[in-house]
């Protein structure tokens, strides 16, 4: 799994701020607005995260069409530098689509500034390589709800700082 090429490999720009991007992928309520082909969710409650070295991220996706499909991920972090990388491995089980054994997957996400504000994500997996395909369908449909959920942030930080301005 560690060993070799990465069977997927995305660079991919998003037009905001590193921190927020950082934030989609590290905090809980963030990671609920976007993970996940378009159509499933991630149920509040049962996200938990340990961000940091050692540490963990964990959560339950639940598919769209059918909602017995429940998709049990945990990635143990090895390596974790705040706004910089998120880098361990990924145990993907539960109730899985039909055809889809539980797996393991080495994910790095690396995370870098572009000029004009704009945050470019590096992710590369390690994985079997009949899943590629499926792995970065996935995270195609899921950058799309991200694009959304950066936005969405996006605008109501800026609600925020307008109202204070209003306010002073």
């Amino acid at each position: 799994m560690n060993a070799g090429t990465a069977q997927v490999v995305i660079s991919r720009v998003f037009d905001a701020p590193r921190w927020l991007v950082y934030r989609a992928f590290t905090e809980p309520e963030h990671l609920a607005a976007w993970w996940g082909p378009v159509g499933n969710s991630l149920p509040r409650d049962e996200i938990e995260f340990d961000v940091r070295p050692g540490g963990f991220l964990r959560w339950t996706e639940v598919n769209a069409a059918e909602p017995g499909l429940r998709v049990l991920i945990r990635v143990d972090l090895a390596e974790v530098v705040d706004g910089e990388l998120l880098d361990g491995v990924m145990h993907v089980g539960g109730r899985l689509p039909e055809g889809i054994e539980p797996f393991e997957t080495r994910l790095r996400v690396e995370f870098y500034d572009e000029a004009g504000g704009g945050t470019r994500l590096e992710i590369r997996q390690w994985l079997p390589e009949h899943l590629a395909p499926h792995s970065e369908e996935g995270w195609r449909q899921a950058f799309t709800k991200l694009d959304a959920a950066l936005a969405s942030a996006q605008a109501s930080a800026a609600d925020h700082r307008e109202a204070e301005s209003w306010q002073s």
